[in-house]
């Protein structure tokens, strides 16, 4: 082999080499939708509700967007507050690290609050005794707490997104129980305060619930004697709207969206197998596949 010739082929080798280190770039750095919140977003700690049927609109958020362009994580868990999840040292303290300039969270809260943080959207800091009977000192409201999400999630250059709880199966005469008087009213005006994106959930579950009916709803879409979380029907419902109420924001998010998504008519994982683990300090791309 000429001299030339060993001289072109390293130059090519070299070539190749640069161009597929950018294209796995590329891929390592394409940008993150980061989901979370509480069991109506991701049911369960390891088998994400697949033992007991049920499950969060989370869980089916991946159905909708191009993954190969987008990361969808869902870090919410089970059990927690919008303080809870904040001040825990395993959960919002883990994600915060990995959000990037370009990256969307989406949050909701307000199923774990009433034990959590104050009632109502102010700036006033108190006493909460919480479900062991202890007293936690400088509790702030659970509007704070969203403010603060959002804050966060724009100091590090990504796009903050409030979804309001969904309502629960409880219903008054023909007409569910909404909550546009507490957590989803202050997820709102907390939203409004800091102009941050904003998906009325709770509404829109709740105006659909009532066209349904009561009967219905409790048949097709919740486990039997359960009235907070969702079967797959349920939450692949809840998951339709947040992607309804997504289209209608001004947000580059909706560029990644699918256009004929489709979510599986029945659970995509069974026992034994595990799902999303929930926060694992790692940027998306470092992390273990999960099915």
């Amino acid at each position: 082999m000429s001299s030339f010739v060993r001289r072109r082929l390293l130059q090519l080798t070299a070539a190749t080499t640069v161009i597929a280190s950018s294209s796995w770039a590329e891929v390592k750095d394409k940008p993150a939708l980061f989901l979370i919140g509480d069991s109506t977003v991701r049911n369960g700690r390891e088998d994400n509700g697949a033992t007991g049927g049920q499950f969060g609109w989370g869980r089916m958020m991946k159905y909708y967007f191009d993954t190969s362009r987008l990361h969808v994580v869902n870090d919410a868990m089970g059990g927690t507050s919008s303080r809870s999840f904040q001040t825990s040292p395993d959960l919002w303290a883990k994600v915060v690290p990995m959000i990037r300039p370009g990256d969307y969270v989406m949050m909701a809260f307000g199923h774990n609050d009433s034990k959590g943080s104050l009632k109502g959207n102010g700036d006033e800091t108190g006493p909460l005794t919480d479900k062991a009977g202890k007293v936690i000192e400088g509790v702030h409201s659970y509007g704070w707490y969203m403010r603060e999400y959002i804050r966060q999630v724009r100091a590090k250059g990504a796009v903050p997104i409030v979804v309001s709880l969904i309502p629960r199966n409880r219903w008054t005469g023909d007409k569910v129980n909404r909550n546009d008087t507490d957590y989803a009213l202050w997820a709102q005006q907390a939203a409004e305060q800091e102009k941050a994106l904003f998906i009325p959930l709770n509404g829109m579950i709740a105006d659909r619930y009532d066209v349904i009916g009561q009967a219905k709803v409790t048949a097709d879409f919740f486990p039997p004697k359960e009235d907070v979380h969702p079967n797959w029907a349920g939450a692949a419902f809840n998951a339709a709207l947040v992607i309804d109420g997504l289209t209608r924001l001004n947000t580059p998010l909706k560029k990644y969206l699918i256009r004929s998504p489709k979510v599986p008519a029945t659970p995509d994982i069974v026992p034994p197998a595990v799902g999303e683990p929930g926060p694992s300090g790692m940027r998306p791309s470092e992390r273990a596949p999960v099915y």
